[in-house]
């Protein structure tokens, strides 16, 4: 409601209002805003399952790529170009979470690995998600729902190519600091979840300094 007063011009909270400046001088459009509370509204349960494939990229569509396409409309990259790329990287950043965090999710009943994948590697989707980590069959699953990762990120790395690294730079930041998280995880190959893959502090610092200073 309070995001449709926002494009109403009649905000009525302090960061509503805060907003509205960024709003009109950036063009950001409302339908992204919606997407991010629809993608919190996903996640506002206490159990998680995906049924399949198409909903887990609608998941991501909301969690993740809805916060690129508002970026790029702030780094002033055009629109279709930018929504390619958000597109693209928001799919192999959240994949990648959700992948590294399956054990985490699990402890909490959320299970973010589409179930009609799950089922046709032979698993019985349980009431209890930790139920799943012990399943022999779950790397599979994992290197499945990996190829579709590792599929977004060339797809983000070619379009990213055409644009103006400076411009477009957080992006390329966030991409190359989430790929190696996903190399780390393809290395240890699914047979370990806990504790998940992290990038040490020289590593981070490495991201920065390639890719945010040179």
């Amino acid at each position: 409601k309070e995001i449709g007063r926002l494009y109403a011009d009649t905000p009525s909270r302090a960061i509503s209002r805060a907003l509205s400046g960024p709003m009109k001088q950036y063009g950001l459009r409302r339908r992204d805003f919606d997407a991010l509370i629809d993608g919190m509204e996903m996640d506002a349960h206490d159990s998680v399952r995906i049924p399949d494939m198409a909903t887990l990229e609608l998941y991501c569509d909301r969690v993740a790529c809805a916060v690129g396409r508002l970026s790029n409309r702030i780094f002033g990259i055009d629109e279709e170009t930018g929504d390619e790329v958000a597109f693209a990287l928001g799919q192999a950043l959240q994949l990648t979470n959700i992948l590294r965090d399956v054990h985490e999710d699990a402890q909490r009943n959320r299970l973010y690995l589409p179930e009609n994948l799950l089922r046709d590697h032979g698993i019985d989707v349980p009431s209890d998600a930790r139920m799943v980590l012990s399943h022999p069959a779950l790397p599979s699953v994992c290197r499945s729902v990996a190829r579709d990762a590792e599929r977004r990120f060339e797809e983000a790395e070619n379009t990213l190519a055409s644009c103006d690294p400076v411009q477009m730079r957080p992006a390329i930041m966030m991409m190359e600091a989430y790929r190696r998280i996903f190399r780390k995880l393809q290395d240890v190959g699914w047979r370990r979840f806990d504790p998940p893959v992290s990038l040490s502090k020289a590593e981070k610092l490495w991201v920065v300094f390639r890719y945010g200073i040179l």
